[in-house]
């Protein structure tokens, strides 16, 4: 968790803010307390969103989903507000680290988590499909492990089956490479069967450490995904028939959440929890986590003084000349696989101007792709500046590209050295180091 920023609401809806817990392509997500002391975590949409009314339809119908959603294995919706100038959910806080965090540092889940995960993903994903929800975004950071067993989060991004386009034409990049069903890469109608895919490649992920469908690129992991056959490392047995059943090409194929979860605990995957499903480094982190919790208190907001900083309040100020210029220099994907060379050119502008043009080069499959994007000045201060970037519509980009709005931060470490940083989770959440450059 990370201290809130200046600039960042202290209160949100009737919940003190401890801190932010991360921020991704829709918003950004707060630890927050109740009056009543109960821990949520609060998701706050990014401003721009709220102002799409597509948008807003959209997640007001996937509010009122959630509301009735109520499955065991899901973090539950306890309040929101669709109609606040910036729309927020509020869900109750899972004391666990997301599985990504788990198997970096503790490495590869026991057979018996590997199970008792599987069943409990597959009966949560049973009771969202059964009303008429597709979570669309199955993913190893958006599963968390609690000692009461694993959770399934972040239904921001869900949409109904058979909802109409106008609700979800948002321009939003949904799904992450190496995690997407093939008929969701290829912009196909999708069903249930695409989450139980993702829950496939999520199983693959936990049991071997390494994700099915490799690669240095988001590129070559959508291709993979389509056209390859998953890697499935030392998987053996039953377990191992499974997680490939699940990650078959054809969607009739894969077999039903439900179906999964009773062969994995015949019994329910309460049966597995029950005993402890944890491995020893796990319980004890946890366990240590939710200690801290309880000492956590509400940030006070700090008292201004002085002149006011460029922020998200001033409205009329400019990106500092310390920016402008060419800055150029190679990413590297969340993965630890290369992004190719980032180049970002900055101008003077205000808020809410176009203020930096990007470009994005790397290899894949053979060829030399290249990606281009404009950035719009949101906020920021005389060494950073926070930028949303969206396809740059003069030039022409191909299936390669995510082609997703995405929010950057750019930090001058030094006169001549800048900071990159995407939350992109499309294109891996790349970041890097660019320097000035001539051109």
């Amino acid at each position: 968790m990370q201290p809130l920023e200046a600039g960042e609401p202290h209160t949100i809806g009737a919940y003190r803010l401890l801190g932010r817990l991360g921020a991704g392509g829709m918003g950004r997500v707060y630890l927050g307390r109740s009056t009543g002391g109960r821990t949520v975590a609060v998701k706050v949409v990014h401003p721009h969103f709220a102002l799409d009314e597509q948008f807003r339809a959209r997640f007001r119908r996937e509010v009122d989903a959630a509301r009735r959603l109520g499955a065991r294995w899901t973090a539950p919706v306890l309040d929101a507000d669709p109609e606040a100038a910036v729309p927020w959910v509020a869900t109750g806080y899972v004391a666990g680290p997301p599985l990504s965090d788990a198997v970096t540092r503790y490495g590869p889940l026991p057979e018996y988590a590997v199970r008792t995960l599987g069943a409990g993903l597959g009966e949560a994903l049973d009771a969202v499909h059964a009303h008429g929800l597709i979570h669309r975004d199955v993913k190893p950071s958006n599963v968390l492990l609690a000692l009461d067993g694993p959770r399934l989060i972040d239904f921001g991004i869900a949409r109904a089956l058979g909802a109409t386009v106008s609700l979800t034409s948002t321009g939003v990049s949904v799904g992450s490479p190496g995690y997407m069903a093939p008929e969701q890469i290829r912009g196909l109608d999708i069903s249930g069967a695409a989450d139980v895919f993702s829950l496939g490649a999520v199983l693959a992920y936990a049991a071997t450490g390494t994700a099915p469908f490799p690669g240095d690129s988001s590129a070559v992991l959508l291709y993979k995904v389509v056209h390859e056959e998953p890697e499935l490392g030392d998987l053996e047995g039953e377990l191992r028939e499974l997680v490939a059943g699940c990650l078959a090409k054809d969607p009739a194929d894969r077999p039903a959440p439900a179906e999964l979860a009773r062969t994995l605990a015949p019994s329910g995957a309460a049966a597995l929890v029950a005993p402890g499903w944890l491995p020893g480094p796990l319980v004890r982190e946890v366990s240590r986590s939710a200690v801290a919790l309880l000492d956590l208190e509400p940030q006070e907001a700090p008292v201004q003084s002085g002149p006011v900083p460029f922020s998200n309040a001033s409205l009329g100020s400019a990106v500092p000349g310390t920016f402008a210029g060419t800055w150029k220099g190679s990413a590297t994907e969340r993965s630890g696989a290369p992004h190719g060379t980032v180049t970002a050119v900055f101008v003077e502008g205000k808020k809410g101007e176009e203020v930096v043009r990007l470009s994005y080069r790397f290899d894949a499959l053979g060829t030399t792709v290249v990606c281009k994007g404009v950035g719009t000045l949101v906020s920021g201060t005389a060494t950073e500046l926070k930028i949303r970037e969206r396809a740059d519509p003069d030039a022409r980009t191909g299936a390669m590209c995510t082609g997703g709005d995405a929010d950057l931060d750019f930090t001058l470490t030094s006169e001549d050295t800048l900071r990159y940083e995407s939350h992109e989770e499309a294109a891996g959440t790349p970041k890097g180091t660019l320097t000035r450059s001539d051109g």
